[in-house]
């Protein structure tokens, strides 16, 4: 279980309190709006109206307790910035920005953002990546260089074994564990004989995803 700041209460934020709570995670949310605090009172572990352009109330939130603060302001820029700094100026751990424009990505880490989440950009290069590859059905990007896949299995594979395949060697990927329905089974063994229609989850250089995710299933 972690603890949690929820800073902003838009449609974002709203969802990202929602799903932590059913994680099991502490979620501590403010905004200025008391009616949108009092819908998520029941949900969040704590909450305080407040405005977050004002230093002396998020330092009276302990901010060094929480292993990640979110900003999800939306439609005030400014507001997000400000928040952002005095975040990390009073000992923030982590702290996830939500930016509205590409080009406010930058003045958000440069400020001191340690992750900058761009809904619209995110969503856009995974549905380009799912739906123009040849057999994914999700896609993940961690980082630029690093992603994980969710594939059918290769053709070339069926009936054979991890080991046999050399998958690590031979693709630079790893194989995670199989997808049966909503559940997935880790992986473990190398004896493991892929299955016709078997939904693989792999992880690895991107560029070797691409190129994996492409293969005749």
């Amino acid at each position: 279980m972690k603890s949690f700041l929820v800073v902003g209460l838009g449609r974002f934020g709203r969802h990202l309190t929602k799903r932590l709570a059913e994680l099991g995670n502490e979620v501590m949310i403010l905004d200025q709006d008391e009616e949108q605090v009092a819908r998520l009172a029941s949900v969040a572990t704590a909450a305080c109206v407040g405005d977050c352009q004002d230093e002396q109330v998020l330092a009276s939130l302990g901010i060094r307790n929480f292993d990640v603060c979110f900003v999800c302001v939306r439609d005030d820029f400014q507001c997000s910035l400000e928040a952002t700094a005095t975040l990390k100026e009073l000992g923030a751990r982590c702290v996830v920005a939500r930016a509205d424009h590409e080009r406010q990505i930058k003045f958000l880490k440069k400020i001191g953002a340690d992750f900058v989440i761009h809904t619209e950009m995110d969503m856009a290069a995974r549905a380009a990546m799912r739906f123009s590859a040849r057999n994914a059905f999700d896609y993940f990007e961690l980082t630029p260089k690093y992603a994980v896949f969710e594939i059918e299995t290769p053709l070339e594979w069926e009936g054979r074994t991890v080991m046999e395949m050399d998958v690590r060697r031979r693709y630079n990927v790893n194989i995670l564990g199989v997808k049966n329905g909503d559940e997935i089974e880790p992986l473990l063994s190398p004896d493991y004989r892929f299955e016709p229609d078997a939904h693989l989850i792999v992880a690895g250089d991107k560029e070797a995803g691409i190129r994996l995710m492409n293969e005749e299933s």
